[in-house]
């Protein structure tokens, strides 16, 4: 591998000609002294540098901008900044998303004798030392010579592992030359080969399995995406013709109108169809899925072990049987290189059945607008159905924690990636910082964001960030007033939220769009309004009885009071 010299570069503008040559070409993040460097390098740079009102905001948009590119970066000053994206890089890290988070810090001479600089919390390596604990890799650029080598070893571990990793940049060396010598960013591997043997082993296992099933299934999670391994999946399906269905942190994995796609499965929290037809399957395969509580409809979800073939970045097993040294993209194309029959003519009546009505039901739902009365009270259940009916091919949808979420799985999403939400992590005000990150890595997407009134009371006044870049997305709040996931688990004041004028915030921020909504027609208008207004972004205003709540979220309320009533000792 050829090697040059680096003498050339600083060690920022190495950095940042890293990150360009991996895509790079928007960060987000809020300046500081210690960054400020460092951010007049990107300045003048290929890379356009997005300030967002608040750091966690620029964490959330770093996220989803990662899920669409393939790789994000926030860029915040030490302390008081990176603090504040600790949720959002644990988020990454727990959701496997490769966020690049830079730190600026106190010069290495400033350091020198301990002194009490602004922003320390403890020790100056203290804040290193806790996001080692929510990242895959970390470095300190504090020296010249092996500067080039750090970045590469962690942007690196970001691509392979799919999760965030830490860069601290002291801001006496951002202008420090790199010496010694160095390999080109693109030159180096982002991943190791897979054991021959193991993955011999293994997809011989597998093919006798699935050769053996009447009627096997593949879950394909969110490491399908995130590895951009959808055009494999899709190889696959067309090789064996075996149905497919999704997590809810996976929706939108593929395009939920292919004719194999069978849903979003749940457990007893999804659709009843998908869940039968998953859990009669007598070979599950699991692609890259992360089998959370909530994945799995809070454990009430019914597969065997003895009937899966379970493959993820970190380990494969099939049935009882487990494999080290094989990375998942290795097996995947092993699979479809594999000797499997086609599954088309294997299934019974009633399961086939089940296929082609889920395959048939969208492209009916899609194109019909629901039955609407004047002046009759705006439901949950409505703004779904009315959303369902006018998603287009350009719309990437963000949803927020709650009933945004719960009732955003029953969606029909049409395109790949084209649906974002922190569906396992479930942190509350991703979804309207995340359309940020999302617009400016595709600029052809229009983000459609859903979010709670308590979500966006916590970061939708980033919607002062899409003004200021041209962006447009279409906010819809429902606004109950209350925490509805968290009264339905146990009543108290505390659900309670203060009731903001979501529609007069155009007012306050200098741009944009509102509508106060509280009957049919006047979603459909203002729906209709926002789609052909898009110079700027729309906040429809949604007010919602206080107990009003999606079929969906029923599902999931009555099926964890089943489970706190057959395990009382769940609830201590």
């Amino acid at each position: 591998m050829a090697h040059s010299m680096a003498s050339s570069y600083s060690i920022g503008d190495y950095l940042i000609h890293s990150l360009y040559g991996r895509g790079i070409t928007h960060v987000f993040g809020v300046p500081g002294d210690y960054i400020l460097s460092f951010y007049d390098r990107l300045t003048k740079s290929k890379i356009s540098v997005v300030n967002t009102c608040d750091e966690q905001g620029a964490g959330f948009a770093a996220d989803a901008y990662a899920r669409i590119r393939g790789l994000g970066v926030v860029c915040i000053t030490y302390g008081v900044g990176a603090l504040k994206v600790i949720n959002t890089t644990a988020q990454a890290y727990a959701e496997k998303s490769p966020v690049v988070v830079i730190s600026g810090a106190p010069g290495l001479r400033e350091q020198v004798k301990n002194p009490m600089l602004h922003h320390k919390v403890r020790d100056f390596d203290t804040q290193k030392k806790i996001f080692d604990q929510i990242t895959v890799a970390s470095t300190i650029l504090s020296d010249p010579q092996t500067a080039a080598y750090e970045i590469h070893r962690v942007l690196s571990a970001a691509l392979r592992f799919k999760r965030p990793i830490y860069i601290e940049l002291p801001r006496d060396v951002v202008s420090t030359s790199i010496t010694g010598q160095y390999r080109h960013p693109l030159d180096i591997r982002e991943s190791e080969q897979s054991d021959p043997n193991a993955l011999r082993e293994a997809i011989t296992e597998a093919t006798t399995m699935l050769n053996a099933a009447r009627r096997p299934v593949i879950i394909a999670g969110e490491e399908i995406h995130r590895f951009e391994l959808q055009d494999k999946l899709l190889a696959l399906l067309d090789r064996t013709k075996i149905p497919v269905a999704a997590t809810i942190l996976s929706k939108s994995v593929i395009s939920e109108l292919h004719p194999l796609f069978i849903g979003i499965y749940e457990g007893a929290v999804g659709q009843e169809k998908t869940r039968q037809y998953v859990e009669s399957s007598d070979c599950l395969i699991i692609l890259g899925a992360t089998l959370s509580d909530i994945t799995l409809g809070m454990f009430t979800a019914q597969i065997d072990q003895k009937r899966i073939i379970y493959v993820s970045a970190e380990k494969l097993s099939v049935m009882y049987h487990h494999y080290d040294n094989i990375d998942i993209r290795d097996f995947l194309g092993a699979l479809i290189d594999a000797h499997i029959a086609k599954k088309e003519n294997n299934t019974d009546d009633s399961l086939s059945s089940s296929i082609s009505t889920h395959a048939n039901v969208p492209s009916t739902i899609a194109s019909t607008v629901p039955n609407w009365t004047h002046g009759k009270k705006i439901t949950v259940k409505y703004v779904f159905e009315y959303l369902n009916s006018c998603l287009t091919d350009d719309m990437i949808l963000l949803a927020d924690v709650g009933d945004a979420l719960f009732a955003g799985a029953d969606l029909i999403i049409r395109g790949n990636t084209k649906f974002l939400s922190p569906a396992y992590y479930a942190s509350l005000g991703f979804a309207v910082p995340a359309s940020i990150g999302a617009q400016l890595a595709d600029r052809t997407l229009r983000a459609l964001v859903i979010v709670g009134d308590g979500a966006f009371q916590m970061t939708g006044m980033e919607l002062s960030t899409t003004i200021r870049y041209g962006l447009n997305p279409i906010v819809v709040v429902l606004n109950n007033g209350i925490y509805l996931t968290e009264q339905l688990m146990l009543e108290g004041n505390f659900n309670n939220l203060q009731p903001w004028n979501y529609s007069n915030i155009p007012q306050v921020i200098g741009g944009g769009r509102g509508f106060h909504i509280v009957t049919e027609d006047q979603f459909n208008n203002a729906i209709s309004e926002a789609l052909n207004f898009r110079n700027s972004f729309s906040i429809l205003d949604v007010h919602l009885d206080r107990n009003d709540r999606s079929p969906a979220l029923d599902r999931l309320t009555k099926n964890i009071a089943r489970r706190f009533h057959h395990h009382p000792q769940d609830s201590n």
